[in-house]
């Protein structure tokens, strides 16, 4: 190899150092965040990954063709129009072998443990808080999500198992930010909600909507007040690609307190 080919290889970075950057970034970014508590604790942070690594992440999206209805996935009901990919070996060995490298070096190091652990001490006096302080397991997911037009999703606070949503937004750009989650306060200020059903639109005030922007992060801890949702998207041939990881209790029976 010439010294030129040389220098230009090592301009190019590997998968392997864009998959350490990544997470370097990642960690860094989510500890170092500033937590809002208002309605619940909740996070937004852009530019969540290095540029070059998002650049990988969009060529490396799945053909929509890989993707099953969540209702096939879990045991889920009412979201016709969410497609899924399970992070793990027996979904992503499905693509074709160039992508399959990618999302599983990608899950290798973000289902491993570590950052699951970082984003329970991230959000530690709100968990503990929670469960009052009693010993909870803990284990997290991942899965690759495509939302088409029509999806909406009313005002909920996600299932009683579950513990911290993180939602990475995945757009190639900014037209749609206009799509991202939204924050909801219920009119009846004494209204809460365990988990599970989704509620009408006209008994919340809409407080805020994340923007959809390209390599952004919401993320937010669940209770039995973190209404949240996505108001009906009407745009023509939409594609919304996000990310959803998850920190769940292995004790559904807990309830918010």
């Amino acid at each position: 190899m010439s010294a030129n080919a040389a220098l230009q290889s090592a301009a190019i970075p590997s998968d392997a150092a864009l998959q350490s950057a990544a997470e370097l970034q990642l960690f860094y970014k989510v500890a170092n965040a500033q937590i809002l508590g208002f309605p619940y604790p909740h996070i937004y942070i852009p530019e969540i990954f290095p540029a070059d690594f998002y650049e990988s992440l969009q060529k490396n999206l799945p053909d929509p063709n890989a993707m099953i209805p969540i209702e096939q996935a879990r045991p889920v009901r009412g979201y016709k129009e969410r497609f899924v990919l399970e992070m793990s070996d027996r979904h992503l060995t499905t693509l074709p072998a160039d992508k399959q490298q990618f999302w599983q070096g990608f899950a290798s190091w973000l289902l491993a443990g570590q950052f699951m652990q970082l984003v329970l001490a991230k959000f530690g006096m709100f968990v503990e808080e929670r469960f009052k302080g009693a010993k909870m397991d803990y284990y997290n997911e991942g899965l690759l999500v495509e939302d088409v037009t029509k999806y909406a999703l009313g005002p909920h606070t996600d299932s009683p198992k579950k513990v911290i949503t993180m939602l990475f937004y995945l757009p190639k750009d900014d037209s749609q930010s206009h799509l991202g989650t939204s924050i909801y306060l219920p009119k009846d200020g004494e209204f809460r909600c365990a988990g599970g059903p989704h509620h009408k639109y006209d008994g919340f005030l809409k407080l805020t909507t994340m923007p959809f922007k390209p390599n952004s992060l919401f993320a937010f801890v669940k209770g039995d007040n973190s209404f949240h949702g996505v108001e009906p998207v009407t745009d023509p041939d939409t594609k919304r690609w996000l990310l959803l990881y998850d920190v769940y209790t292995k004790f559904p029976q807990v309830q918010p307190a």
